[in-house]
């Protein structure tokens, strides 16, 4: 247990630390550029992403779960790795101008070709940042993303400065990857496997060919939305839609992009050690579900605060998009980990059935909607929300035996939490809307209220995250007290 809170406590350190540059970076951007320029971006960015997503082809999950791991498994997954990685760069590079012609946006091209250029370096530092994760040593992550950060801010706001519009965020996503990957080189043990071989490159496609389907359709579920949007409507709407779900991925980047990388290796140490995932992904979902959902009925009751702060007055309307995204997202996190705990037990093959199901539904519930604007389209992701959440309890049902009464008990502490923390500020604005006139009373009055009302609930009805966090605070305590 020391290792799992030393992992995250380097994790949410990396998250953390990274957040203020990333919310500085992004209220700076939405101010400098216009909704057209970021719309162009987000459509660019989605094909980056899918391209990612392929790139990967489940290498880091193969490696974290291999229960016997030699050099020569290193040096396949690196081969594989470079092989497809270089393959998605000049795929990206040369559909390029398809994807400008498609979207009647030729900047589109532009973003595209310049992110093509991170696919040539990303394999070097992929496979070495995977077996850190596997190790459960997140102390190079740490680093990597930090210096990352800063130089993604700094790039992408003396860019923006110079007026280079949208491609500030492409040059500044280049030199992003370009900083992760000299320092995950940094970090690399000597005696690390350098070079790439073909013995043993088989298996690795064999578990690969599965995985990477799980990232790949869940990555084209997550930018369906801009895919859609941008041909159904615009730019503009495309980035009204994504600073409305930017909301959503505040609770990401603040805890999930924490605990994602820790889950996978943690689920699969317990299988390797235990014979089963069911208590870690119960504990999971408790600490995941109490967390997010306090935190997006928030964001949900303030969104017209949380907009008007971070991204200005030019994005209001993104306000009702924001909060059924909110809904919807909360739904989501009940299984959320769903991908992880089936990959840990050894189920590629129906974790990646299990994407495919909640993507297709995604992407049904988008074309079904979407004629009926932006909301609808929202709306649209709602409804795939509940659908995704019941099709993994079945999947996870049939493959580790978890049943729904169990989840719904982890659950009930949680929604209890959440009624409480949040009631005060929901009759608050029942009574006192939010507006113009009194955004920044709500957003820091209201938050003050809130993670106050939280942690008394926490304590109160003594949830294991309170518990922890106690452990915690008397380890430190002792340490001090030592020093």
């Amino acid at each position: 247990m020391t290792t799992i809170r030393r992992s995250l406590a380097y994790s949410l350190a990396e998250s953390y630390v990274a957040l203020p540059l990333q919310l500085v970076a992004t209220m700076i951007i939405s101010r400098l550029l216009t909704p057209a320029e970021t719309g162009v971006f987000a459509v660019a960015a989605v094909f980056a992403s899918l391209a990612s997503t392929f790139r990967d082809f489940g290498v880091a999950e193969y490696l974290i779960q291999e229960k016997e791991l030699g050099p020569e498994k290193i040096r396949a997954a690196l081969t594989v790795n470079i092989a497809i990685s270089w393959t998605m760069g000049l795929l990206l590079f040369f559909f390029a101008p398809f994807a400008a012609d498609f979207y009647r946006a030729q900047g589109v091209a532009e973003v595209m070709r310049v992110q093509a250029f991170n696919f040539l370096l990303i394999p070097f530092g992929a496979v070495t940042m995977a077996n850190f994760r596997r190790q459960l040593n997140f102390r190079p992550m740490f680093f990597a993303s930090l210096w990352a950060n800063l130089t993604t801010f700094i790039v992408a706001t003396v860019c923006a400065l110079q007026g280079l519009g949208y491609m500030s965020l492409a040059w500044s996503s280049l030199a992003g990857v370009i900083v992760t990957v000299g320092t995950s080189l940094w970090f690399r043990p000597a005696d690390f496997p350098k070079w790439p071989c073909i013995t043993g490159i088989g298996r690795v496609i064999q578990f690969g060919k599965f995985a990477s389907g799980i990232y790949l359709f869940g990555q084209l579920g997550k930018g369906a939305p801009e895919m859609i949007i941008g041909r159904a409507q615009d730019p503009v709407g495309v980035a009204l839609f994504s600073r409305a779900s930017g909301l959503v991925e505040l609770f990401h980047r603040t805890v999930l992009r924490a605990i994602m990388p820790v889950c996978l290796p943690y689920f699969a140490r317990n299988n390797r050690e235990q014979g089963s995932v069911i208590e870690g992904y119960l504990m999971s979902v408790s600490y995941l579900t109490v967390i997010g959902w306090p935190f997006l009925t928030f964001v949900g009751i303030v969104a017209y605060s949380a907009i008007r702060i971070i991204y200005g007055t030019q994005w209001t309307a993104s306000v009702p998009l924001a909060q059924i995204l909110c809904v919807a997202g909360a739904i989501e996190l009940i299984h959320y980990l769903a991908k992880e705990a089936l990959i840990a037990g050894g189920n590629v093959k129906r974790s990646n059935s299990l994407q495919i199901g909640i993507q297709a539904s995604r992407i049904l519930g988008l074309f079904a909607v979407v004629p009926f604007g932006l909301a609808g389209a929202c709306w649209g992701l709602l409804l795939a929300a509940t659908f995704g959440t019941a099709l993994s309890q079945w999947n996870l049902s049939r493959a580790i035996g978890l049943r729904t009464r169990d989840v719904v008990k982890n659950c009930m502490s949680s929604l209890y939490i959440t009624a409480v923390s949040a009631t005060p500020v929901a009759l608050w604005a029942a009574v006192e809307s939010v507006s113009e006139n009194n955004f920044l009373r709500f957003a820091f009055g209201g938050g003050t209220i809130t993670v106050t009302m939280w942690l008394l609930a926490l304590r109160f009805f003594r949830h294991a995250l309170w518990r922890e966090a106690a452990v915690l605070a008397n380890k430190l305590v002792a340490k001090f007290q030592i020093r």
